[in-house]
């Protein structure tokens, strides 16, 4: 469970609420008022972040509308041409850069300022999940067994709004916002395929100067959280996220003759009861692992011992220290286990996302950024790392940067009882999007302010 009863300064409280895409329980105190956004006492308001705000809050209505036309025409996986040709569409009457990825159907759009600097990207997810809804919103998805369940709908349309924002302040600028519209995020690793297909190889500047891409940032919304807040730390914020299938093989026989078989579902069994203890056992407390058995599949009818037996599970992790340690152990343990009792045990590990890393400087000033942003009351760091994964982790290990997390349930819904991320009920407040845009943008402006 990760309990954020406190604000960045503030007293502990126990308003709870869950979520699932980003991983564990979250605990924080939402009774503070959303429509204070004043400076903390000895920081004055500062009128560029004002003037964004103002400039999100212009864009909402396309913002909302774009979103919504995602969210009726999900797409899964890598190849999203209904997704790219709407983004695509919503960008076009901007002076931007945009290349059209040809291994998926990523989208790398640059802005250029109006003075010599690096480059920052900001990343957007499009890709929805294999999910049937059942919100009734009237802006439903459309196509069967499709949804954005996790809000990448939400991403796209702060990231085509933050480009609009961005593109009005080009003097401002000095060097250029790399828009990263990112498809396969769901489990299909659609950010490693960007930057393998070349992302950050951005050419010079117009004038010839070189704007090498230097650091990284991303929103992923969150039922978790009330609407508008945001949260993140430093250090480790998402785990890792592996498979481990581990199949058993024993020998085939007659259920009532036991003896003269070698039954692998007792040994799956045992197997499965063991890892619970290797993890507890071995693997510390502090830099923690979780792993879950989701499925067990043996046997075709109830008086025949079957020759094998099929398991199949998630291994979380949040350093990679931990994450070989458990590989490690699983293989000690189930390899093991099935000898003792006269099986072959093989065992697989499926690497899927690394641990999402966030710099730890990137991450101090991304609050700092955040409280003069959305209200240093709706500003909160965690505690912990969430054992939901993410891809933008293949970005963080080349770039310094950070994720922050954005609340999205309206604030007179218990957060408790809120559906989670990965719902087939989930509800996002369309209102959060606002902050959203103003962070995205904020983020470029003051991380590529002429000196």
């Amino acid at each position: 469970m990760l309990l954020l009863g406190r604000g960045r300064d503030g007293p502990d409280h126990l308003s709870s609420g869950h979520v699932a895409a980003v991983g564990g329980t979250i605990t924080v105190d939402y009774r503070r008022s959303m429509s204070s956004t004043k400076p903390t006492a000895d920081r004055p308001p500062d009128p560029q972040i004002a003037s964004i705000r103002d400039q999100a809050a212009g864009q909402m209505d396309d913002a909302v509308s774009l979103r919504r036309t995602l969210h009726e025409w999900p797409e899964i996986g890598n190849e999203l041409p209904i997704t790219r040709e709407t983004v695509a569409g919503a960008l076009d009457d901007l002076p931007l850069a945009i290349t059209l990825h040809e291994t998926t159907s990523g989208i790398a759009a640059l802005l250029e300022g109006d003075a010599p600097g690096p480059t920052m990207l900001l990343r957007g997810d499009m890709d929805a999940l294999e999910l049937h809804e059942d919100t009734g919103l009237e802006f439903s998805s459309r196509v069967d067994e499709a949804m954005h369940a996790c809000g990448h709908d939400t991403h796209t349309a702060m990231l085509v709004g933050a480009a609009r924002v961005l593109a009005e302040r080009r003097g401002e600028i000095a060097g250029r916002v790399l828009f990263m519209f990112q498809p396969g995020e769901e489990g299909h690793h659609g950010a490693r395929f960007m930057l393998d297909e070349g992302l950050l190889d951005v050419p010079p500047m117009s004038d010839g100067s070189e704007s090498t891409v230097e650091s990284a940032f991303a929103l992923h919304i969150t039922s978790a959280l009330p609407a508008g807040w945001i949260g993140t730390r430093g250090g480790p914020v998402m785990a890792s996220a592996d498979r481990v299938q581990i199949r058993i093989t024993g020998k085939g026989g007659h259920a009532s003759e036991p003896f003269r078989a070698v039954d692998p579902i007792p040994v799956a069994c045992e197997i499965v009861t063991a890892l619970q203890a290797m993890v507890t056992r071995s693997i510390d407390v502090f830099d923690p692992s979780v792993v879950t058995i989701g499925r067990i599949v043996a046997g075709t009818t109830n008086n025949v011992i079957p020759e094998t037996a099929e398991i199949d599970g998630t291994i979380r992790a949040v350093s990679e220290r931990t994450r070989a340690k458990v590989h490690d152990g699983i293989k000690r343990v189930a390899e093991n286990i099935a000898a003792a009792h006269g099986c072959d045990g093989d065992v697989e590990i499926i690497y899927g996302y690394p641990v999402t890393t966030n710099d730890d400087q990137f991450a101090e000033w991304t609050l700092d950024l955040a409280d003069e942003v959305a209200g240093a009351p709706h500003v909160v760091r965690l505690p912990h790392p969430v054992m939901g994964a993410e891809d933008f982790s293949y970005v963080l290990n080349e770039l310094p940067g950070s994720m922050s997390f954005l609340g999205g349930t309206p604030l007179d819904r218990d957060l408790a009882k809120a559906a989670p991320n990965h719902s087939n009920r989930v509800y996002f407040d369309e209102g959060a999007m606002e902050t959203g845009i103003s962070l995205y943008a904020a983020a470029a402006l003051r991380r590529l302010a002429p000196s």
